[in-house]
């Protein structure tokens, strides 16, 4: 028998950006102003989207999807990173640090997914529009959606499962900040081969396939609006998928350019918060600014409070009882 003699590490200390300890209180102040403004403005997409019956569309659905990815993949990072900043470092539990990297890497899967099934759908309606309503039905979007949640969350409880069994002898510190997969390994003392193994093809059908799965259907898409004769009607319908192009184009861009290309961990660590803070941030922003029926959508809304609004503070004006006049006493 071989007996492993070892400290169970039970904690994690996560560094966080070392480099700009100097402006730490600057930079945690444009977090939270990040923070808030990504909250509110994904809140803001899934409002309009209820709301606004010209938005109930398979591509609007799956944009409050896409928005409710963000704020989990948001509000698993931000706050932890806020905490981290503020005081210059901060130490989680074992279990903690995993319980963020399952809600971390099933945020990522899912908003690849999700990118997915909106690029098949703008495929559908450009390519194919006069079957679009029968292929893309409510039903059709509801299993789709159901589907992606489903089976991120199961493959992602996987790797969560098998990282949980191994043996963490130390360090415990993470120069990151948040847990993210390869730091974790790094400080494992069990051999991560299997892992690493898993995580390779978990990677190939998570990542590598919906990535083919875009640039096929927008090769299509392209191929589709060429054909049409005029400039205006290419680019009308060029229009409709722009902001889903760009949005992909950022998303996948900084995914790559961290996990793709090897580089220093300061280096990762400063690319980490495109997809994780910028990413989030600028989705809302890409959907809002470029697409005529949400600013149609917001523009109604804004409205209609303001309109409740002074219904109410008139009513409430009339409501009030007026004011007694007293009169001096006479002697």
């Amino acid at each position: 028998m071989q007996h492993h003699n070892f400290t169970k590490v039970t904690e994690i200390l996560l560094l966080g950006f070392q480099n700009l300890k100097s402006f730490n209180f600057c930079f945690f102040l444009l977090l939270l102003i990040i923070y808030c403004v990504t909250v509110c403005g994904n809140l803001l997409i899934i409002l309009v989207v209820s709301y606004s019956r010209s938005l109930h569309s398979p591509m609007y659905f799956f944009l409050t999807q896409l928005s409710l990815t963000d704020l989990l993949l948001t509000t698993t990072i931000v706050p932890n990173m806020l905490h981290i900043m503020l005081y210059e470092g901060r130490s989680v539990s074992f279990i903690g640090c995993l319980t963020q990297f399952y809600f971390f890497s099933a945020a990522e899967a899912l908003e690849c997914l999700l990118l997915t099934v909106m690029s098949y759908d703008r495929y559908q309606a450009i390519c194919n529009p006069l079957h679009y309503t029968s292929v893309m039905d409510l039903t059709f979007c509801i299993k789709a959606v159901l589907l992606c949640w489903l089976v991120i969350f199961a493959t992602v409880l996987m790797i969560f499962l098998t990282v949980s069994h191994f043996d963490f002898c130390g360090p415990n510190v993470i120069d990151h900040f948040f847990c993210d997969l390869e730091p974790l390994l790094e400080l494992s003392c069990s051999d991560t081969f299997i892992m690493k193994l898993e995580t390779f093809f978990l990677v190939l059908f998570l990542a590598i396939c919906p990535v083919t799965v875009i640039i096929v259907s927008y090769a299509y898409i392209i191929f589709t609006i060429l054909k049409i004769p005029s400039v205006t009607g290419r680019k009308k319908t060029f229009s409709t998928c722009s902001a889903h192009l760009s949005v992909v184009s950022l998303y996948y861009g900084s995914l790559i350019t961290t996990y793709v290309f090897p580089r220093q961990q300061n280096a990762k660590t400063l690319l980490s918060l495109f997809y994780t803070v910028v990413t989030p941030l600028l989705n809302p922003m890409i959907y809002s600014l470029s697409n005529t029926d949400i600013k149609q959508a917001l523009r109604k809304l804004f409205n209609n409070c303001f309109a409740i609004f002074q219904v109410n503070w008139l009513v409430s004006l009339s409501a009030s009882p007026p004011k007694e006049k007293h009169c001096p006493s006479t002697l």
